[in-house]
């Protein structure tokens, strides 16, 4: 058996491999999407009903038009994780050109201890953050989900590396003509580094999305509850409510679905161009 032979059974294996990991993970997509049209009887059924004898839309109205008012956290996350991301994209980028483009005395000591809190999980944090937030006075508002949005270790760290793999003769030229730190950071660094804004604006905005352990511990009164915390009114007391669970849920993954889709063609240039540079 000649090289290239073995190598395209590689390949086409390596390919079966991934086509079946891949639907292996598409399951419970499917399963979540086809019990949203089942009654409760259905879910329960055995063998299991993969789809339903008829489509049974009482769990999406009531998700919608119901006394739950889904609608209302669907606003609160939706405020959430736009204004959060936003926030990110902006503090993150113009920290990440500090660290990488301006040089101050004990910049890399500083950058190594803003990277090491990466390895702090966050509910060890929880605490801290709620005596601080208490005594600010955002304890169970919105804000107290948006700033540790806004200021996000991961981003700065993903676009500075992204600004590290750009030439320093683009730094040169522009300071020859006259050209200061904003002026750079605005009119050529952030053009350039679309792909990787872009990439982790989709990552953002789903970590905020589906963010619920801050929610669930930050906030109190019911008209502030975002899609992950009104999921839990589908656990009543003796029992939950399978259809309009995984109808609420199959309603909260459209925006992530539409952000990825607008800036898929992104993510690939972003990963590549933010590559760890030595």
């Amino acid at each position: 058996m000649t090289r290239n032979r073995k190598r395209d059974i590689g390949q086409i294996v390596f390919t079966l491999i991934m086509i079946a990991a891949a639907l292996i993970m598409i399951i419970p997509l499917v399963w979540m999407i086809s019990t949203s049209f089942k009654t409760q009887a259905e879910v329960f059924a055995y063998p299991v009903k993969w789809l339903p004898e008829t489509l049974n839309w009482d769990a999406h109205r009531k998700v919608w038009f119901g006394a739950l008012n889904f609608v209302k956290y669907y606003k609160n996350s939706l405020k959430i994780a736009v204004l959060g991301t936003v926030g990110a994209i902006v503090f993150g980028s113009m920290a990440a050109y500090g660290f990488a483009r301006i040089q101050f005395r004990g910049r890399n000591l500083l950058f190594g201890l803003y990277i090491v809190l990466m390895m702090v999980p966050p509910q060890i944090l929880f605490v801290p953050k709620f005596i601080m937030f208490d005594w600010a006075g955002i304890y169970n508002t919105h804000w107290a989900l948006l700033l540790p949005t806004m200021f996000t270790i991961i981003g700065v760290f993903y676009m500075r590396q992204h600004f590290l793999t750009l030439p320093k003769e683009l730094s040169e030229a522009a300071i020859i003509d006259g050209a200061g730190h904003f002026t750079m950071f605005r009119k050529i660094f952030l053009p350039l580094a679309k792909p990787t804004i872009v990439t982790f604006a989709i990552l953002d905005f789903t970590w905020a999305w589906n963010n619920y352990e801050d929610a669930l511990v930050f906030l109190i009164d019911e008209d502030l509850y975002t899609v992950p915390l009104g999921l839990n009114n589908f656990i009543l007391e003796y029992s939950i409510d399978y259809p309009g669970m995984m109808a609420a849920a199959t309603a909260s993954i459209i925006p992530i679905v539409i952000v990825f889709l607008f800036g898929q063609k992104y993510i690939i240039e972003g990963l590549v161009s933010s590559s760890v540079k030595g």
